[in-house]
């Protein structure tokens, strides 16, 4: 079956086509994806403006959509299911995405799947060279939202442990704001810890000894601010020293959160995914603590880490052959869900 899938969640216009078999027990294939960034558009504003973000997905996504045809050699017509992100998101970017999409099957006389924004994140790293099995822990790391899931299948979530405030993404972010690094703040940041020392200042690690999996970094961008404040004048000459001591203190609690989920469900495998799952730092950290360990850890492909087309597409394709796919008359009534914990999902 060829999938279209569109992403649109907030301030990436994504769109791909992958191929899925149905019973074959083989990951659906991707054939072409195309992604637009709106990155250069809400620097001005130092962070995403939700009315630009919607307009500018209507301008790209049909656009995006042809090219990802083209690469993957195919046309329209053959597309049999049209995925797109229900939510989580921005509500006029989600509904920019579903109204195409169901615009599109509508045309074609095809069904549509919405799926949520997390579980593509989750399944994503089935797309990399080297995928992973089920069951195992997943770290689910973006610019909003930090948790830790057990995943026995596609649709078998249960939730271990998330932020009570800021994710780490936003811990990222905001910091980078105080840092007067500009928009995107986290990318910014990650680059110029590298040139610090990140034991030149001594930032808290919120709820690392916590005793459960949860997160807190409201309370390190806190810290942050009042570093910022005292060092003043100086600022310019630490600050690459106050950005590699911020990104520590964020890995570290991602680290050892992680291990943490490990050893309380005793399994030995260990998926990162989302945006922050990209950060050279979380990746070397998480490796070598995983090898002591014997743990398996995988990642997403590094251009698959923010959020695109390929792994909407993928998520419903990998939906579809677990059986979780309602079949019957297609139907184009749709709705958004901006906010839609991925614990809600469940296999039936």
């Amino acid at each position: 079956m060829l999938i279209l899938g569109i992403e649109s969640s907030c301030d990436e216009t994504g769109v791909a086509l992958v191929e899925a078999a149905v019973g074959d027990g083989h990951t659906p294939r991707l054939l072409g994806h195309a992604l637009h960034s709106q990155i250069e558009m809400h620097q001005a504003y130092g962070g995403v403006v939700p009315e630009l973000a919607s307009r500018d997905h209507i301008r790209r996504v049909l656009p995006l959509t042809d090219a990802a045809l083209h690469q993957a050699g195919r046309r329209l017509e053959q597309v049999e299911l049209v995925a797109y992100t229900r939510g989580p998101g921005l509500a006029g970017a989600l509904l920019v995405g579903a109204g195409v999409a169901c615009a599109i099957a509508a045309a074609l006389g095809r069904p549509t799947l919405g799926v949520h924004h997390l579980e593509g994140h989750l399944l994503s790293p089935f797309l990399s060279a080297d995928p992973p099995d089920f069951p195992f822990v997943a770290l689910l790391v973006s610019g909003g939202h930090t948790q830790l899931m057990r995943v026995d299948g596609v649709g078998r979530y249960e939730l271990l442990g998330e932020t009570i405030d800021d994710a780490a993404g936003e811990a990222f972010d905001k910091s980078a704001k105080l840092l007067g690094l500009g928009y995107p703040g986290g990318p910014a940041l990650s680059r110029l810890a590298e040139q610090g020392q990140s034991d030149a200042f001594k930032l808290p690690r919120p709820l690392l000894h916590s005793g459960d999996l949860d997160f807190s970094f409201a309370g390190l961008k806190t810290a942050v601010l009042t570093q910022t404040k005292k060092l003043g004048a100086e600022l310019d000459a630490r600050r690459a020293d106050l950005a590699a001591a911020t990104q520590a203190a964020i890995v570290e609690v991602l680290v050892k959160k992680s291990l943490a989920a490990l050893t309380q469900t005793g399994l030995r495998r260990l998926v990162v995914a989302g945006g922050v799952g990209a950060n050279r730092q979380l990746r070397a950290e998480l490796d070598a603590a995983c090898q002591r360990r014997g743990v398996r850890v995988h990642y997403p492909e590094l251009h698959l880490c923010t959020d695109n087309g390929a792994m909407i597409a993928l998520a419903a394709g990998m939906r579809l052959q677990a059986g979780l796919v309602e079949e019957g008359e297609p139907s184009y009534r749709f709705d958004v869900k901006p906010r839609w914990p991925l614990a809600e999902l469940s296999a039936p």
